[in-house]
């Protein structure tokens, strides 16, 4: 009898990310001395409190709210 193979990845992709995206988002955190700081604080924060699975479901969820929000808002 022969097993049924496993899907390891997942399942279909639901959300991308280009280049160009990721880039940005880096220079955000990183690169601005506005925004950087307080966002660099709280990604430390995050690292040091939740495991990767959390910070990878808290990632998640935002995208997803994200998506789904009106732009503009806070």
């Amino acid at each position: 009898m022969a097993l049924e193979p496993i899907d390891l990845t997942g399942g279909p992709s639901v959300y991308c990310f280009n280049q160009q995206q990721i880039t940005t988002a880096h220079e955000l955190v990183f690169g601005d001395p506005t925004t950087g700081p307080r966002l660099q604080g709280e990604l430390d924060r995050l690292e040091s409190t939740y495991s990767r699975n959390e910070r990878a479901a808290l990632a998640f969820v935002v995208i997803d709210r994200l998506l789904k929000s009106p732009p503009n808002t806070r």
